[in-house]
């Protein structure tokens, strides 16, 4: 009886089979390109490093990380959406180029309906880091200092309209300060020159520097999240350090984009090998490492999600009055 079910449902068309069996089935018959919104370092970054040789295994097909860092990951956001729906190229995408750019770039090159959302990845706090020559040892102290010094401090971002970005920008006109705003292709080159002391502090993503706060490298004053993150228990959240700062809240998170008019099944068939990666033992604990959980979520659930973060930051944009050309 197996035999003959099977044999019965071969001889259907693609069409007539359920949608979970057709996913699962789903493979791509030629070698994947997995952009990456980004410099190589960050978390976008470590995403794409971490997924790319599982898929390659699962799939028994190349697939190569490819960055295309630049302007807020914008630009390998128009190379993925030109690309042909067939599943040959995906991208490792994040909270800047698919939630904030669309209400804060002016002529953006893309529009949302233009991009996939597929699977989310990893979710988490970022986390106020100085470098080791600025004397503030609270954010109380690195306020006054910002008041002291109008306009004379500078803080790294990852990109223009990323949440390294606009987590700063909201934190400054909640204190009524100012800073001198220096972004970078990505978050290694931010660290780089954070590090170097070029630059005095940054806003990034806990994932991408924790290993340089345990190095004692960097100090984290505050983490952007409602409450602590559990990898650094010490470190105050922002909304516990100042009166004025009392509603601040920012969490960031990545996933995989593909562009518009993926096949369902295709869809559905990334998005379960994803989800069984960030099932994964040694992803959770990678994860925990790293100060993020996994996003795991159905592509259904992580579209709505998207939309709900793009939503939310087109409110704080328009609020701060906030708005950059594309490019």
């Amino acid at each position: 009886m197996h035999d003959i079910r099977r044999r019965a449902a071969l001889a259907l068309p693609l069409g007539a089979l359920p949608l979970a069996a057709r996913a699962q089935d789903w493979k791509p018959g030629q070698p994947v390109r997995l952009l990456v919104a980004a410099a190589p370092g960050g978390t976008t970054d470590i995403m794409a490093r971490l997924l790319a040789p599982r898929l390659q295994s699962r799939w028994g097909v190349s697939v190569v990380a490819e960055n295309r860092a630049g302007a807020g990951g914008t630009i390998c956001t128009l190379e993925m959406v030109r690309s042909r729906p067939d599943g040959a190229t995906i991208m490792s995408g994040n909270i800047g180029p698919q939630a904030i750019a669309y209400s804060l770039v002016r002529n953006l090159p893309y529009r949302a309906e233009q991009v996939l959302p597929i699977a989310g990845t990893i979710t988490g706090p970022n986390v106020l880091v100085v470098n080791n020559t600025i004397p503030a040892r609270n954010v109380a102290e690195l306020a006054a200092l910002l008041r002291q010094r109008r306009g004379q401090i500078s803080y790294a971002s990852t990109g223009v309209g990323q949440s390294t970005h606009l987590s700063p920008v909201l934190m400054l006109q909640m204190l009524n300060a100012e800073a001198i705003h220096v972004p970078f292709r990505g978050s290694g080159p931010a660290q780089v020159d954070l590090l170097a002391g070029n630059v005095n502090f940054l806003i990034d993503n806990l994932t991408g520097v924790i290993e340089h706060i345990r190095a004692g490298r960097v100090r984290a004053l505050a983490v952007t999240s409602r409450e602590r993150s559990a990898q650094l228990p010490d470190v105050p959240a922002m909304r516990e350090t100042m009166p004025e700062l009392g509603n601040y809240e920012v969490n960031t998170w990545f996933g995989i984009f593909g562009p518009a008019g993926m096949p369902p099944a295709m869809v559905q068939g990334i998005n379960a090998e994803v989800n069984a990666w960030l099932d994964l033992p040694e992803t959770q604990q990678r994860f925990a490492e790293l100060g993020g959980v996994p996003l795991k979520l159905s592509p259904e659930r992580f579209a709505d999600f998207v939309a709900a973060e793009t939503r939310k930051w087109a409110e704080v944009v328009q609020r701060e009055g906030l708005s950059i050309e594309a490019g």
